[in-house]
């Protein structure tokens, strides 16, 4: 049974697809198309090199020399800046406007150098000097590193590309026209480009030449957290636009549940997201619900001496203005498209919380699992082919809804 597959972004509450593969993969539910935005574009990108679900839990449940989540690892202190880069800072900038009177020019200039110096070196303070400059409290080049490695390990599963089945992977170095190419898999991720305010689809048709990494990287890529991705140069057009040097994050600012977008069949809609290779109807969308429980989930464990950025209430604030922004057009989506939704519990669950419990993360994987039984029961249950639609009425009426909210969102 083949079906287009859409993962919601979510942070560390993704852990929950693990949970959701597993099932739609032991009933034999096969991805063609697959659709994500942040932790969902890592998903997505798994499964489109193959993937199976319990490598994904292995991977995902890796621990680092003192036995810490990986994922911990990804909150990593950014490299130090230059003295030419702490010169034409905006902190610097901005010493040079406070004048102290008291203090001759030519020892106030050396002074604010030293203070300039100082903040941009201090392990603590350095972090503000990031998320001035660079648009986040921490860098993610251990994130990239991570997902070539998992890109090039293990061995592919799918008998579909380029790439010969049971042969070790080797996708880590691949733009998204070569990925597609070496595994047959119609990828799609979302992102935002703050520069043009508009969504990015990104795949084999739309930005060829960008590298796989770099566009999960900029899909997971949560404001203020992670530093700013800019687009560049080598990675080509977007949709025959040049948009080098534009800033691009996280994909669920503009969107975190696109399902539509597999829904629809305009033209202007499939020229992006291809022509569908299912049935009309044969889309799942995997939804993380805030508001349903997890079954047994552990409490939060006490947190850890030290300062951690990611508890600043600022993040806190952005999440909630994430959500805020999202909630508005993404309850639109679910609420027409509900039949298709599979919905996966993460009440209680943190979206950055990476350094969760095994015993919270089991929980976690565990809910997947049983809440996309239970939908998958539902789905098996029904008469008749393509979620149980009893008219072609019905299923147009679907299609139209579909057509509106993708023309919307491609700004048609």
């Amino acid at each position: 049974m083949q079906y287009d597959m859409v993962f919601e972004g979510g942070g560390a509450k993704g852990m929950l697809f693990v949970g959701a593969l597993q099932e739609v993969e032991a009933r034999g539910y096969v991805p063609v198309r697959l659709l994500g935005a942040s932790a969902g574009a890592i998903m997505a990108t798994f499964l489109a090199a193959g993937y199976l679900a319990d490598e994904m839990a292995e991977a995902l449940n890796e621990t680092d020399e003192e036995d810490r989540p990986v994922f911990l690892g990804f909150l990593e202190t950014p490299a130090a800046l230059t003295q030419e880069e702490i010169q034409h800072s905006a902190i610097r900038d901005l010493l040079r406007e406070v004048n102290l009177k008291f203090i001759p020019d030519f020892a106030e200039g050396k002074l604010d150098d030293a203070i300039a110096t100082a903040l941009a070196t201090s392990s603590i303070t350095s972090r503000i000097f990031s998320f001035v400059e660079r648009g986040g409290f921490y860098a993610a080049e251990s994130f990239l590193a991570w997902l070539i490695t998992k890109l090039n390990s293990g061995t592919y599963s799918l008998d579909r590309g380029t790439h010969p089945k049971g042969e070790p992977r080797n996708f880590g170095r691949m733009n998204l026209a070569e990925f597609f190419e070496a595994t047959g898999t119609d990828l799609s991720l979302i992102a935002s480009d703050t520069t043009d305010a508009q969504m990015l689809i990104l795949n084999h048709r739309t930005a060829p030449r960008c590298p796989v990494i770099s566009a999960v990287r900029m899909s997971m890529n949560f404001p203020l957290l992670w530093h700013e991705v800019l687009w560049q140069p080598e990675w080509g057009p977007y949709r025959d636009m040049d948009i080098s040097g534009h800033s691009i994050v996280d994909g669920g600012m503009l969107s975190n549940f696109p399902i539509e977008l597999f829904l629809s069949d305009q033209p202007y809609v499939t020229a992006v997201m291809g022509e569908k290779r299912t049935g009309p109807l044969n889309v799942m969308g995997f939804l993380i619900d805030e508001a349903a429980d997890v079954p047994g989930a552990p409490a939060v464990a006490a947190e850890k001496k030290g300062f951690d950025f990611s508890q600043l209430r600022t993040i806190d604030r952005v999440t909630k203005l994430i959500n805020t922004m999202t909630q508005a057009h993404d309850k639109i989506v679910i609420d027409a498209f509900e039949k298709f939704v599979v919905r996966l519990p993460a009440k209680g669950y943190g979206t950055i919380e990476f350094g969760m419990t095994p015993e919270r993360r089991a929980a976690l994987v565990g809910a997947g699992r049983q809440f996309t039984a239970e939908y998958l029961d539902r789905l098996e249950s029904r008469v008749g082919v393509s979620f149980g639609m009893d008219t072609v009425v019905e299923t147009r009426d679907l299609v139209n809804k579909a057509d509106k909210v993708a023309a919307k969102i491609l700004s048609r």
